[in-house]
């Protein structure tokens, strides 16, 4: 791959772990998701997502990610829960495949009624798999995407998932424990798939990590990318506090 996002991603992760920030069109307004994205910006996140998994979030999709743009110069990265959520005035998109999905409408359906909208609007696409993990509670993510969570004691699932991603030639793989996650994704699970996957793909990381410690864990056991959505919304200290200790890494 050679787009200008994925270069961004692959030279900024020579110096550091990256840090990007979910922003979900449906859990604010258009206003503060924008000074949201100019305050993480400063903060020292590397790059936005935008995406939700309440079918109502398309409504402002367009408007939100034209209000970032206007604010902030970070890349904005779509993170679709289908091919409604895309737009064409972001950078990038996530174009992921749900692959622990228990229906085909997650694995392939909705990206094979994307792709055309990818294409017409001139998006970059970043080929993911996306998975579900356990996390003690029904996530949206989870709910939404019919999901099959890989059990927490089991991260030789996630293996086998991440090693097909491999082969299919995706270039990230995220680990997800979703949105209001109890528990985050076991160290041991994220230690075994990178190990696995190697520096060929990148391994993103979310859902459920609160604080700078557990940011920390994440990275010493493989995490090249950290998500953080919900801390962002409601405690801006500890978010910065994560960034930081991310960009020590």
């Amino acid at each position: 791959m050679d787009g200008r996002v994925f270069n961004y991603i692959k030279d900024k992760r020579k110096s550091s772990t990256l840090h990007f920030t979910l922003i979900d069109p449906d859990k604010q307004e258009i206003n503060k998701a924008v000074e949201l994205a100019k305050k993480v910006e400063m903060y020292g996140s590397d790059a936005i997502m935008v995406g939700g998994s309440q079918p109502t979030s398309v409504l402002y999709l367009d408007s939100v990610v034209k209000g970032i743009k206007s604010a902030c110069s970070l890349p904005v990265i779509l993170f679709p829960s289908s091919h409604s959520g895309i737009s064409r005035y972001a950078d990038a998109i996530f174009f992921m495949s749900l692959f622990n999905s228990t229906t085909t409408q997650y694995i392939i359906d909705e990206q094979m009624r994307g792709s055309v909208l990818v294409k017409a609007y001139g998006l970059e696409p970043l080929p993911m798999a996306y998975l579900i993990i356990e996390s003690g509670t029904k996530t949206s993510a989870g709910f939404g995407g019919n999901a099959k969570e890989i059990p927490r004691d089991r991260p030789g699932f996630a293996v086998g998932y991440a090693l097909a991603a491999k082969y299919f030639g995706m270039k990230f793989v995220y680990l997800e424990a979703g949105s209001g996650a109890k528990y985050s994704v076991p160290e041991e699970m994220i230690r075994m798939v990178k190990d696995n996957i190697g520096d060929d793909m990148f391994l993103i990381v979310g859902g459920g990590i609160r604080d700078a410690e557990t940011a920390e864990r994440k990275i010493e056991a493989g995490a090249d990318i950290i998500v953080t959505g919900t801390i962002a919304e409601n405690n801006e200290a500890k978010l910065r506090e994560i960034i930081n200790k991310i960009k020590e890494k």
